[in-house]
């Protein structure tokens, strides 16, 4: 009997004490410490990676990532920071996000990772560092225009990320539907959703329009890009290829101001010159674009793109200011990459409404313009984006299955993409090749 009161009495003092505790961090349950919604970035420098996390009460401790190459023993420790968010909403629900980067990791090494505090630790997660060197061929899914509702190609995509199918995501703009819905309960489940996919893989971001209220808070809040500009704009070297983000939404949004416009385009310019250097081009001669909104397409849904003059492509007012297309054509954009549209299209390579063909029989082949892919339809609550009857005479395959790409960068010579449906049970519904065999491209002329 005295045992029992012993143990009964020990019992009573350590759930005083865990109460304490938790009242003294402000936390009401051990959930609101608990680390969720886990992904992974590549930083500026893709051989370093940064771990996100989300708690809804602030830890008051640092916020760390044990990581090691052996699953049972984690001999590494990195620290890094939370900051409070407070959604836009009537409620003003606050969360608080962690960041923290690891660096000095090895290439090409398997690594097991845990985040969150000594108030709570996540599961055990991994991932695959990749190749220090240009030389190597990332594999990389590439959609936009998932949501948590209807979202059709998430569980293949969960499946294919944890059988090592990719090295990375990226995730071309439209998150949730939307992420600020139910003061960002909607966005904190989206993101719990893609944790199997993005836990395990840098999981990569263009804004879209759907992520617009309170000003992009709960994109520039929850993602951790490259860069000093929120996640907005950026790029990064992978592999063969200068991989550049931008956001379409400036051009639409302009009750946010001109000026965010102006700003990305002179970034975006020096960026490309950049790339451009004959000691740059020469390492890394594809360069490949991401951005919401496409320039063309051939939707019924009257979208910006259906119409000839479409905003990001030739620029605002009678002036053209800020066009981006005359810029990716100038620099050599070899492929860019948009959603929006829900639905997959596939373009001859294409400047200013003129298709610029390698050649007749083969026509990506030292292409003579940008190629442009829209892939929108990994599936959402909006469902799919029909086409028009007649094919457009720019337009060489397109399908409204509900899908995702992958794209291979095998080398400086040669990409492949293909288009999955999920519709057809993972049926690859196209497959071609971006080849050329000098790196500049079709900017010989002006080496």
């Amino acid at each position: 009997m005295q045992n029992l009161v012993k143990m009964l009495v020990l019992s009573s003092m350590f759930l005083s004490f865990s109460f304490y505790w938790l009242a003294l961090v402000g936390a009401t349950s051990i959930y609101d410490v608990q680390p969720q919604q886990i992904h992974l970035s590549f930083s500026d420098n893709a051989r370093d990676l940064v771990v996100t996390w989300s708690t809804m009460n602030s830890t008051n401790e640092a916020s760390l990532v044990e990581y090691g190459i052996v699953e049972s023993n984690l001999t590494q420790t990195a620290t890094g920071v939370a900051k409070e968010f407070i959604d836009g909403g009537l409620a003003k629900r606050v969360q608080f996000i962690h960041r923290v980067k690891l660096t000095g990791l090895l290439p090409k090494q398997k690594y097991f990772y845990r985040c969150g505090s000594w108030l709570g630790w996540s599961s055990l997660y991994n991932f695959l560092t990749i190749d220090s060197s240009a030389d190597w061929s990332p594999r990389l899914a590439v959609y936009g225009d998932l949501g948590s509702e209807n979202p059709q190609s998430l569980s293949r995509l969960q499946k294919e990320a944890q059988e090592g199918l990719y090295d990375a995501v990226f995730h071309v703009g439209d998150f949730g539907y939307d992420l600020y819905e139910e003061d960002g309960q909607l966005g904190d489940r989206f993101m719990r959703q893609i944790e199997p996919i993005a836990a395990y893989l840098p999981y990569m971001t263009s804004v879209g329009n759907h992520e617009e209220k309170y000003n992009f808070s709960h994109y520039k809040a929850r993602f951790s890009m490259p860069g000093n500009e929120n996640g907005l704009m950026y790029s990064f070297n992978l592999g063969p290829a200068h991989i550049i983000s931008i956001s379409t939404e400036f051009y639409y949004f302009i009750n946010y101001g001109f000026k965010q416009i102006a700003l990305q385009y002179d970034w975006l310019t020096r960026d490309l010159e950049e790339a451009n250097a004959p000691e740059n081009r020469t390492v890394r001669p594809w360069i490949i674009t991401m951005g919401h909104r496409p320039m063309y397409c051939s939707n019924t849904d009257q979208d910006d793109c259906t119409k000839k003059d479409t905003l990001t492509r030739v620029g605002l007012s009678l002036f053209h200011w800020f066009a981006l297309e005359p810029l990716f054509y100038k620099h050599g954009v070899d492929l860019a990459l948009w959603a929006h549209e829900h639905s997959y299209e596939r373009l001859w390579p294409l400047y200013n409404r003129t298709v610029m063909n390698g050649s007749l029989e083969h026509p990506y082949t030292n292409p003579k313009a940008p190629v442009h892919v829209t892939t929108g339809s990994a599936g959402c609550r909006e469902e799919r984006d029909e086409f028009i009857q007649k094919l457009p005479y720019w337009s060489a395959f397109r399908s409204n299955d509900y899908g995702y790409s992958r794209l291979l960068i095998a080398n400086k010579t040669h990409l492949h993409l293909e288009q999955v449906s999920d519709d057809q049970n993972g049926r690859v519904v196209d497959d071609f090749w971006i080849t050329k065999d000098h790196v500049r491209g079709y900017l010989d002329h002006e080496s």
